[in-house]
C-alpha cells in the first residue's frame, strides 16, 4: 500500500510539474529558459580534448536535449539562445572556455548552432503528441537532436577548416558518435521518468 502511495504521489507530482510549466506567465518561462542556460553552461565544464581535432566531447548535449523537454520548444530554443547569448557577452563557458564575438566563425561554432535548433524540435513533439513520451520515442527525438547538433557542427567546421567530407566526418562526426548515443539514451530516460503520460496542455492522441 506505501508503496502504491508513493508511486501515485510521484505520478502526480510530474503531472503538476508539466501542468504548472504550461500554464507559467512569460516572465517565469523566462526565468525557467534561464536556469536551464546555466545548466547547460555548467555542463559545458565537462570536457575532453581530443588530440586530433578542435572539437571536444562535451557535457553540453545531455542538457541542450532536456531543454526541449522541460522548457518546452520555444522556450528550450530560448534558453539555448541565453546562453549562447551570455557566452558570447563573456561568460567563459563555451567549449575552447573562452567568449567570442567570432564564435560562429570558430571550428565549434555549428555545434553551438545545433544546440538552439535541436530543443525547439524535440520540445515541439513532446508537448504535442502524448506519444511522443514514450521510451522509445524519446529515444527516436533525442537522436534526431543529436544529428541536427552533428549537422550544424559539421557543416561549420568543413566550411571554416576547409576539410573534406571524410576529414569532416573524422574530426568532427565519428568520434563522437558512441558517446552522444549514450548521452540521448540517458536524456530519453530522463525524459520518460519526468513526462506524465496524460493530457497537460489540451493534446489527446495517444500515438506518434
Amino acid at each position: 500500500m506505501q508503496a502504491i502511495t508513493i508511486v501515485d504521489k510521484y505520478l502526480a507530482a510530474r503531472y503538476t510539474f508539466f501542468k504548472w510549466r504550461y500554464s507559467l506567465a512569460l516572465v517565469n518561462k523566462l526565468g525557467l529558459a534561464l536556469a536551464m542556460a546555466l545548466l547547460t553552461g555548467l555542463m559545458a565544464r565537462i570536457r575532453i580534448y581530443l588530440p586530433f581535432t578542435p572539437v571536444p566531447i562535451t557535457g553540453q548535449v545531455f542538457a541542450v536535449l532536456l531543454s526541449g523537454v522541460i522548457c518546452g520548444g520555444i522556450f528550450g530554443c530560448l534558453a539555448q539562445l541565453i546562453y549562447i547569448g551570455l557566452g558570447i557577452a563573456g561568460i567563459p563557458w563555451f567549449a575552447a572556455f573562452s567568449a567570442s564575438g567570432h564564435l560562429f566563425a570558430s571550428p565549434t561554432g555549428g555545434y553551438i548552432i545545433g544546440f538552439a535548433i535541436a530543443p525547439l524540435l524535440i520540445g515541439r513533439y513532446t508537448d504535442r503528441y502524448i506519444g511522443a513520451r514514450t521510451l522509445f520515442s524519446q529515444i527516436k527525438l533525442m537522436m534526431l537532436g543529436v544529428g541536427i547538433i552533428y549537422i550544424s557542427g559539421a557543416t561549420v567546421l568543413a566550411l571554416v577548416m576547409r576539410l573534406t567530407l571524410w576529414q569532416t566526418l573524422l574530426k568532427g562526426v565519428l568520434p563522437f558518435v558512441p558517446i552522444d548515443l549514450i548521452k540521448a539514451f540517458l536524456a530519453a530516460l530522463a525524459s520518460t521518468a519526468i513526462l506524465p503520460q496524460t493530457s497537460y496542455n489540451g493534446e489527446l492522441d495517444k500515438t506518434d
